[in-house]
Parts: structure tokens; C-alpha cells; sequence
């Protein structure tokens, strides 16, 4: 009797026959193309057994890492791509005890949930196809935003200056300008977004809303988002930030990718492949 199998799946992909070539995955696993016949829809995988990885958090990290990076490769070549979430896994049917043979394996159980949703994965490949993930943050600083405002420098020390000041006051001091400085940078930050917004929206052709990917220190958020765009579109996105960047000195910009689009998948696809996991 042989040893139950499973397929490690990390995305699904137009059907091209060279996409996975010489591609590895997972601990340097060769991955290949499961073809799904009359569809024009294929699955990337590698054999594995039938248990979800699992290890530290630096093992897992290091698993994501890879399998992200497979996973552009195959993008880049494909020019499209409905990618998996981590530890997906397709698994043999069990067969029942009294008919040994009639269990169906992970391949076809594969397939045949491919070709009944064929026309929604073939769809989204087709909407999604020549189009990328690009990630935003944008954030003011502080200091910079409210350098050269009248007033921060003493206005509620007295007439002696502030060296005969007890700590407390000092400390009640600084609060006061911390405070002034917080309220004025919400103000430009909300000003800022309307107008970013606006300018990146007559670009990309999606735009989703994200939480920060990091805070630092003494920055208040005025957007972070993903934005679907063309291939061609990118540099016209960096031109509109670059420009705003000399605008604003105060103004930090993070500006990320080009990624498989990820933010924009409907993932009921994933939901599927997740129900057939050992």
C-alpha cells in the first residue's frame, strides 16, 4: 500500500508549459505545473507529504520568504498570477476500507476543483494580467513640518528664561510643544491625503486602503495604501511622489514593489483549495 501524498500548491497561473523551468521553492523543493485539461489554467506545486510545515518563527519566515520569491519568478514570466497563502495543501482522498482503489489522488482532486471553477480563475488571470501591487506610505515629520512656527521656542517660559525652570515645568513644557506639534502635523497630514489620494486614484486602477507597514517615532500617518496599476503606470506613480516629496521637505515617502497583486485577488479560490488540506 502506497504512502498517502499531498501537493504543496502556491498559486495558479495561465497555462504555460516553461513557467515553472528550473524554478525551486520551499527548502530548494523543484516545482512544476499541474495542467488542468481544457482550461487554460494550470497550478504550480511541489510533492509533499500530507502535514502542513511547521517550525520556529524563523523556519516559517524563511518558508514565506521562499515561496514569495517562487512565486515572482513564475509571475514575471507569466505575467499574471492568483497566488496561494502559506501551507496550502491538496491532499489524497482517503479510500474507503472496502474499496482500496477508489479514493482519488491529490492531482486529480486538484484538477477537478480547477476545471469547475475554471471560468472565475481564468477571469481574474485575465483582468489581473499586465497589472502589478504597488504599496505606499506616506508619512510627515514632525519636526521638520513644524520648524519655524513662532512661539515654539518659549512662549510659555517667563520673563527670566527658562534656565530657572523646575523640571516638572520643563517637563510640562515640552508636552505643550509636543502637543502643538502633533495637532499641526494632523492638519497638513489631512490636507496632504486628499490631494495624494486624488492623484494617485486618477492612476492606478484599484486602491486599498492599509494599515501602516511600520510607525517610527515622531512621523504621523497620512497614507498607506495598495494600488493596482499597469506595468507601464509605475513610474508615472514615482514621478507624482517624487514631486510631492520636493513639495513637502517634511514629507517621508516608503514606496514599494512591483508585486504580484496580492491585495486584489478574490479569495475564494484560496477558501477552496484550503477545504481539501489533509
Amino acid at each position: 500500500m502506497t504512502e498517502d501524498t499531498a501537493l504543496y500548491v502556491y498559486a495558479l497561473l495561465p497555462d504555460r508549459p516553461a513557467a515553472a523551468d528550473g524554478v525551486t521553492g520551499i527548502d530548494g523543493r523543484p516545482l512544476r505545473l499541474v495542467r488542468v485539461p481544457g482550461t487554460s489554467v494550470a497550478a504550480l506545486v511541489h510533492d509533499a507529504a500530507p502535514a502542513p510545515l511547521e517550525g520556529g518563527d524563523d523556519q516559517v519566515r524563511r518558508w514565506v520568504e521562499e515561496q514569495s520569491r517562487a512565486v515572482d519568478t513564475v509571475w514575471e514570466r507569466t505575467g499574471s498570477i492568483l497566488p496561494m497563502t502559506f501551507n496550502v495543501l491538496v491532499a489524497d482522498e482517503p479510500s474507503p476500507e472496502d474499496r482500496p482503489a477508489a479514493g482519488w489522488s491529490a492531482e486529480r482532486r486538484l484538477t477537478e476543483w480547477v476545471t469547475e471553477q475554471a471560468a472565475d480563475i481564468g477571469g481574474q488571470l485575465e483582468e489581473l494580467a499586465g497589472r502589478c501591487e504597488l504599496r505606499v506610505d506616506i508619512t510627515v515629520d514632525r519636526t521638520a513640518a513644524t520648524a519655524g512656527d513662532a512661539g515654539d521656542a518659549g512662549e510659555d517660559a517667563p520673563e527670566g528664561g527658562p534656565d530657572g525652570l523646575s523640571p516638572g515645568m520643563r517637563r510640562l513644557m515640552a508636552k505643550q510643544r509636543e502637543h502643538r506639534a502633533r495637532n499641526a502635523a494632523g492638519q497638513f497630514a489631512d490636507t496632504l491625503h486628499a490631494e495624494i489620494r486624488h492623484r494617485l486614484l486618477s492612476i492606478a486602477e484599484d486602491y486599498r486602503d492599509r494599515g501602516p507597514t511600520h510607525r517610527v517615532a515622531g512621523e504621523t500617518d497620512v497614507l498607506c495604501a495598495a494600488l493596482l496599476v499597469r506595468r507601464e503606470d509605475i513610474d508615472t506613480v514615482g514621478t507624482v511622489l517624487t514631486e510631492l516629496r520636493a513639495r513637502q521637505p517634511a514629507v517621508r515617502i516608503r514606496f514599494l514593489g512591483p508585486w504580484p497583486p496580492y491585495s486584489f485577488i478574490d479569495t475564494r479560490h484560496r477558501a477552496r483549495a484550503e477545504e481539501m488540506a489533509p
